[in-house]
């Protein structure tokens, strides 16, 4: 980290002010990686209910990397979490822009003291900073950080983001940092929908799938349609670039219809204030049944995203009768990789009976409203947008167990679940939760609360739900010594928690009473202190780790062992 640069960049910053984000510098950053870019992830990626806002880039399945400021500037940001980017940092540059990097194992040497100093002061691991502008300046090129595996990762890689001046992340591939890419994208689904109930397709008026054959110019031809009405399609589509097989997201969709454009998608930058409306543009229920993940290319109600940048009729063909059509749909990926599905489509005149919609679903609800429901023990609240459309729900109650509908309809704002604890002593209430049902029958923990004798939660999620009670603690135990050991030639201090029912809330440490450092990675279940923050400072050591629950359980793990600070670690 170099204080040289404190002057220039206040300079720089001056001028920045006066560059338009409008024309974007393609030569201004640089690749925060040593080598080649090689992709395991690609900017508005489809991910689970949100667009990917970055660049995942590979780092040989290791840790430890050095990760470069892709320019100069000011760190204005640090969060560290159990989830999400875990260890992040964050660097605005003069120039308007700011660059994120997610899932850090560490930062360099003098963030690294800033962070801990910070973390020791608050007694916590989870923090976020806002150092102001000019406190921590980096050089472009000059070291960051270290790569790693930390928060909600897959995997060791970097998450590499370029953000505007509105927060707004942007394909990075815009600013000239690119990945060898000749391979074009790969389609591997397309599908059909009748859009209203007077329209049909093949003589139907539900969704199908339409039949693709791949020509030897690496084109597409789809089987004839015949259809009525207003029609739409959705695409599965992945690309793969050179250095690395996995499945990536699109950079581009337009089509066509009869040679004149009616709808384009491009993946060059997005709010995430929008980034949920994902489960708008996807079939949410098809990918939830059969795990295929269809976008559609035709834009429904209740549906803001601003990746569209061109469309004819919300991109929605209207199909007339006795009437020829060529349906074109033009996927390609940044580095102009192209292929072309080539739909034909004829008008016919079928008349379908109208479909009688049977259900024993009593509930119905329009999206623009809100509702309360009152289903045995449970109250439900609905608010006005939590729904894009309007829908039947199956909403029941059976003795403590609800059920809310199905996992197949998107959920965009959250709907409140409370249970009625009257029939509960006081005792048992405290360790009482509200949990998901999953496919298998376990429950998973929701954050719950309880509030005028009620439990209750908030979810985005349909599906079933029900009361669990947690009265085990979690189990603590020491992975890398045993009491009274001596762990002068030891740089660590490990153990392994875990809790198998309402999960693990939080823990706290002290050596000798003096509050020292944990590290918990979720996905291993480990604890880890680390000596050279030189809170040991004794010879003979008693410590004690407090392990709490998410209803309150906890188990207290105490032990003694021995070390000289002063030997070499």
């Amino acid at each position: 980290m170099s204080k040289r640069l404190l002057l220039s960049f206040a300079l720089v910053l001056i001028t920045g002010l006066i560059y338009s984000q409008n024309e974007i510098p393609e030569n201004y950053f640089v690749n925060p990686l040593d080598g080649e870019l090689v992709l395991a992830g690609s900017f508005g990626e489809l991910r689970s209910n949100h667009f990917h806002s970055g660049l995942d880039l590979k780092t040989q399945r290791r840790t430890g990397l050095p990760v470069y400021a892709a320019a100069e500037g000011s760190i204005t940001r640090i969060k560290i979490s159990h989830y999400g980017y875990g260890k992040a940092i964050y660097v605005a540059h003069p120039n308007g822009y700011t660059t994120v990097y997610g899932h850090l194992q560490k930062f360099c040497p003098e963030v690294e003291a800033y962070i801990k100093s910070a973390q020791y002061k608050k007694q916590s691991y989870e923090i976020e900073l806002f150092p102001k502008k000019g406190e921590l300046t980096i050089g472009q090129g000059e070291i960051l950080a270290y790569s790693g595996n930390t928060g909600s990762s897959g995997g060791p890689h970097l998450h590499f983001e370029i953000r505007d001046g509105n927060s707004r992340p942007m394909n990075p591939f815009l600013f000239g940092l690119n990945a060898k890419d000749t391979r074009k994208p790969t389609i591997n689904h397309l599908r059909a929908y009748p859009l209203d109930a007077q329209s049909t397709i093949n003589k139907g008026t539900e969704a199908i799938d339409v039949r693709l054959t791949q020509k030897s110019d690496g084109s597409y031809q789809a089987e004839n349609i015949k259809a009525k009405g207003s029609i739409g399609f959705a695409i599965g589509t992945i690309d793969q670039q050179d250095l690395a097989n996995n499945k990536n997201g699109i950079y581009a969709i337009t089509t066509s219809l009869n040679g004149e454009t009616n709808f384009e998608v491009k993946m060059d930058k997005f709010s995430f204030a929008e980034t949920r409306y994902l489960n708008r543009m996807i079939d949410y229920g098809l990918y939830k049944d059969k795990r295929k993940r269809v976008q559609k290319l035709f834009i429904e109600r209740n549906n803001p995203l601003s990746i569209y940048t061109q469309q004819v009729d919300n991109g929605i063909l209207t199909i007339e009768d006795s009437l020829a059509y060529q349906y074109q749909i033009k996927v390609k990926d940044y580095a102009h990789n192209e292929v072309i599905i080539n739909i034909p489509i004829s008008g016919t005149s079928d008349t379908i009976s109208p479909k009688n919609i049977a259900t024993d679903y009593k509930d119905f609800v329009y999206s623009d409203q809100g509702y309360n429901f009152n289903e045995g023990k449970f109250e439900v609240y609905i608010p006005k947008g939590a729904f894009y459309d309007d829908y039947f729900l199956n909403l029941k109650a059976e003795g403590d167990k609800l059920t809310l509908h199905k996992d197949v309809l998107p959920v965009h704002k959250n709907i409140s679940i409370s249970y009625d604890l009257s029939g509960y002593n006081e005792a048992d209430r405290d360790k009482l939760y509200l949990g998901r049902i999953n496919y298998k029958g376990d429950v998973y923990y929701s954050n719950t609360r309880i509030k005028d004798n009620k439990l209750q939660i908030n979810t985005r999620t349909l599906g079933e739900y029900t009361i669990a009670k947690d009265t085990d603690p979690p189990v603590v135990k020491a992975s890398n010594f045993t009491k009274g050991k001596w762990m002068s030639k030891y740089r660590y201090l490990k153990f392994e928690i875990k809790d198998l029912a309402s999960g693990i809330k939080g823990y706290r440490a002290t050596v000798n009473g003096k509050f020292i450092l944990l590290e918990y990675e979720p996905k291993t279940k480990t604890l880890t202190h680390d000596f050279n923050d030189n809170a040991v400072t004794d010879t003979k050591n008693e410590l004690k780790l407090i392990v709490t629950d998410n209803v309150g359980n906890s188990t207290t793990f105490e032990t003694t062992f021995f070390r000289k600070p002063s030997i070499e670690k």
